[in-house]
């Protein structure tokens, strides 16, 4: 019961810290782009990157937010070329086009009551309906979509009670298909392109059915600029009776499991973050620092140097220099695919 009303508390940070990240994106990229090409040469006009936008936070070695950083504080380098910062800004709020990714398989059967209050919190306290669409798939031997984009928090209430567990884990392929619907997310009304994707994933980490791979999933993931938040649902902990130390006052994570190094994996590589939740106090502690992390987000834009579209990953680092012991917390950098070509005149003037 107690770990239960801690992912429920959980499932509130999460969407609070999702409406801050990968704000103002300039273009869609495929997730599986075209061959790449720099330039157009029978119309003579080269195809440049647009600006990139990096999100991050910036933390010190005991995990405080450093909140009054300027732009002359940070330093960023492109496949380790110093490029010139053109924005800069912090606390961003955008539009939320959010998938949620529900474990159904057998391995999570004991769980998925756990799952469905978490779910159900989550979606009454995150969605937004004048601003946010949400969808809601699960998975075991295949992902299924069970509700399409909506901003209806009954709707997806109903949907996340209706399920059952079932059938192998396909988490590989679930995350694939999230991808491509997170990239071709239902646009603004006003019609602007900006929005925040994110996927939040429920599950114990492991995959045994999966055509693609955890590699196919992270380039997927990384073209479509998406960001991940995982919890855990892995119930391996020891008690303080159990463990070398009875003196400790709270239990703690007797050791990560394969699938709980997995989650961590796709958090890490999209610049989001994975819970393994416990205690109520726990949780308490994640909300008061989620809460410092949406007044500490900061966004730097630039205009790469190397502007062509060869259409290959740019990784991008960021630097605090002169304070090696702050950590950047960011997504590992870009695809460099073209902006969307501009409408061309007819030369008839129609």
């Amino acid at each position: 019961m107690r770990r239960t009303l801690g992912v429920l508390s959980l499932f509130a940070l999460i969407g609070l810290a999702g409406a801050v990240a990968f704000p103002r994106q300039q273009q869609t990229p495929p997730i599986n782009p075209p061959a790449a090409q720099s330039s157009d040469q029978s119309a003579g006009v080269k195809q440049r990157v647009a600006e990139v936008d990096m999100i991050l936070s910036v933390v010190n070695r005991k995990q405080k937010f450093i909140v009054d950083l300027e732009q002359k504080d940070f330093r960023l380098l492109e496949d380790n070329h110093e490029q010139e910062i053109k924005f800069f800004s912090r606390q961003l709020d955008l539009p939320l086009r959010l998938g949620f990714l529900m474990d159904t398989s057998n391995s999570i059967r004991p769980r998925l009551q756990f799952e469905k209050e978490a779910a159900t919190n989550f979606v009454s306290n995150t969605l937004r309906r004048d601003r946010d669409q949400m969808f809601i798939m699960t998975f075991d031997s295949d992902p299924q979509v069970v509700m399409n984009y909506t901003n209806d928090a009954e709707k997806l209430h109903t949907t996340i009670d209706a399920q059952h567990a079932g059938g192998g884990t396909a988490l590989y392929d679930a995350m694939m298909k999230a991808a491509d619907m997170l990239i071709n997310a239902p646009p603004v009304k006003n019609g602007s392109p900006e929005v925040h994707r994110v996927l939040v994933i429920i599950s114990d980490g492991d995959d045994n059915l999966s055509s693609h791979t955890r590699a196919d999933v992270i380039d997927a993931l990384s073209r479509a600029g998406v960001q991940v938040y995982t919890i855990s649902t892995s119930i391996q902990w020891i008690t303080p009776e159990e463990s070398n130390d009875p003196s400790k006052k709270f239990d703690r994570k007797w050791g990560y499991t394969d699938g709980d190094k997995v989650l961590q994996q796709f958090a890490d590589e999209t610049g989001g973050r994975s819970f393994f939740p416990y205690r109520v106090d726990d949780v308490l502690q994640g909300f008061e620092s989620i809460s410092v992390e949406l007044r500490s987000q900061y966004l730097l834009g630039y205009i790469p140097a190397n502007g062509l579209t060869d259409g290959k990953f740019r990784k991008v680092k960021i630097e605090v220099p002169g304070h090696k012991e702050l950590e950047i917390r960011s997504r590992k950098g870009y695809y460099a695919i073209a902006p969307p070509a501009a409408p061309t005149v007819s030369q008839t003037g129609n």
